[in-house]
């Protein structure tokens, strides 16, 4: 038994060292690589290709051959046939920043609301922006800049980080940049999340109210919704 022990364990060492080995191989052999699944701007792709004249003629080549995709004009990400896994979160905060994923398409990554999001919706200090890419629709909605940080987290997915809201900051950012949304009683606003939006209202147990006060204080607009919620998520009513 113990002999098979020691076997087994320099078998998976051998697995191991012959999947690194091909790993820094292919590295080497091919720059583009090293990218993994982060998308990138010209100067990247020139300092990957150092000896290459002219990298915008690099780039439609890279792009002919299908191996990257070209998401707006100088921005660019690996394309799945090349290997990579494009993270809609992550492209979202390379498409234009500084952002991070909030709203409806935060609140679905958390898996507290049922429908698919068929755009990534965001939050960034600049002027409000869409984007249609190869890799789907991307919008940015304008928010001051000191209610800009409160409630960013940073997300694993893979060997992929990304900024995205918490539960509580993507639903403040939901109440007030939704247009037509206004609530002046705990229970409309209660009915509004469970029928309308279909959200997983047990979720609010859990909800940390100094997220929402701080939402509450940097906030310019809708603010009775901010208060509605947080008399829901610290009273239920």
């Amino acid at each position: 038994m113990y002999n098979k022990t020691i076997i087994f364990r320099l078998s998976v060492q051998k697995v191991v060292f012959l999947q690194l080995h091909n790993h820094l191989h292919k590295m080497k052999k091919d720059p583009l690589y090293q990218l993994g699944d982060t998308p990138f701007d010209l100067s990247v792709l020139s300092g990957l290709f150092p000896n290459t004249k002219h990298i915008t003629d690099k780039a439609r080549r890279l792009e002919q051959e299908g191996r990257i995709i070209r998401l707006k004009r100088g921005i660019y990400v690996r394309s799945a046939e090349d290997g990579a896994h494009p993270v809609q979160e992550l492209i979202a905060n390379h498409l234009y920043g500084p952002s991070y994923v909030s709203m409806h398409s935060a609140l679905r990554h958390y898996g507290l609301i049922p429908e698919r999001v068929f755009s990534i919706q965001s939050m960034t200090i600049k002027h409000c922006r869409s984007f249609d890419t190869p890799l789907g629709h991307y919008d940015y909605l304008s928010c001051p800049i000191a209610y800009f940080p409160i409630g960013i987290r940073q997300q694993q997915e893979g060997s992929s980080q990304f900024l995205i809201a918490s539960p509580e900051k993507a639903l403040c950012d939901l109440l007030v940049k939704t247009r037509g949304l206004e609530f002046d009683s705990s229970s409309n606003l209660h009915d509004y999340l469970e029928n309308d939006l279909r959200f997983d209202c047990t979720a609010l147990r859990s909800f940390n109210s100094s997220i929402l006060r701080q939402c509450l204080k940097h906030t310019t607009t809708k603010r009775n919704n901010i208060s509605t919620l947080i008399n829901l998520v610290e009273y239920g009513q």
